[in-house]
Order: C-alpha cells, then sequence, then structure tokens
C-alpha cells in the first residue's frame, strides 16, 4: 500500500490527464484543396450543402442566383443573416444546393449550414455564431397526422343530428 493516491494530482499523473489549458486548443481550420469549406445545414425536411469560399458575396442556389430562387425578401435576408453577425458581408461566395421541404424549410437550411461552413472557415467567428443561436439545428419538425382525425389535432366536425 505504499503507492497510495492521496491527491488530485497524483490521480492525475496515473491516468495521463491532459491538463485544461491543452484541452482548450485552439481550433483549426477546415478547408479543401480549392480553399473552401463545406457544411450540411438542415431545417424541417430541407437538407442543404452548402460550400463557401472568400469572393465577392456571390450566393447560387442550385445553380440560380439568390434573388431568383429565394424571390421573398424575407428568405434573402435570412440567408444574409450568418455574414451579418459575424461581420463578414460581401467577403464569401456561397455555392449551395438544396432539396426536400419548402422555401421556408430551405432558407433555414442553407442558412444552418451557411453558419457551419462560416465557423470551419474561420474557427474565431464561432463564439459570434454561436450566441446568435445559428450553429443549432432547429429540431421542430411537423406533427404526424392521427387517426380518427382530421389532422394532427383537428377533429373531424361534430355533428348532433
Amino acid at each position: 500500500m505504499a503507492d497510495q493516491i492521496n491527491t488530485l494530482e497524483e490521480l492525475g499523473a496515473v491516468a495521463g490527464v491532459e491538463t485544461a489549458a491543452e484541452e482548450l486548443a485552439p481550433r483549426e481550420p477546415v478547408r479543401d484543396e480549392l480553399g473552401r469549406s463545406y457544411a450540411t445545414g438542415k431545417r424541417k425536411d430541407a437538407i442543404a450543402r452548402v460550400w463557401i469560399k472568400p469572393g465577392s458575396g456571390k450566393v447560387e442556389v442550385n445553380g440560380k442566383e439568390l434573388n431568383k430562387y429565394f424571390a421573398r425578401p424575407v428568405l434573402q435576408m435570412i440567408l444574409r443573416q450568418p455574414f451579418t453577425v459575424a461581420g463578414v458581408e460581401d467577403q464569401f461566395d456561397v455555392y449551395a444546393t438544396v432539396k426536400g421541404g419548402g422555401l421556408s424549410g430551405q432558407a433555414g437550411a442553407v442558412k444552418h449550414g451557411i453558419s457551419k461552413a462560416l465557423q470551419l472557415y474561420d474557427p474565431s467567428l464561432r463564439g459570434a455564431l454561436k450566441a446568435a443561436g445559428f450553429l443549432t439545428r432547429d429540431s421542430r419538425v411537423v406533427e404526424r397526422k392521427k387517426f380518427g382525425r382530421r389532422k394532427a389535432r383537428r377533429s373531424f366536425q361534430f355533428s348532433k343530428r
């Protein structure tokens, strides 16, 4: 019993645990050979694959310009939110392919993908994006229809006679 452990430091030395400073090493940027960062964004039933690279701020979704694919200004604003929060407007070109869901879900999926790709390209932007809640996948989906009902919760019209 001569090698008994009395303190946490001794336990850490025996277990080979790294210190907190070594664990919190700065994140490395993740880029491919073309200098792009890739991320997948999801919202409702929509799934978006997003690539970002330094550029003039051009956004292309499914081969179309942003204002052609997302005609509503609200949807365009949703896509630009990650850049304004991170403070990098018109510094990145975005190429995205999105499928599934409707336009609103697709816009949310591309926004989620852009946010994840931005923090992979430049890890220093992670704090601002996380504080705004853009890195969290919105898990709300449509509730399923139940049998004996008209919709998920709506019943058929009751008739007394």
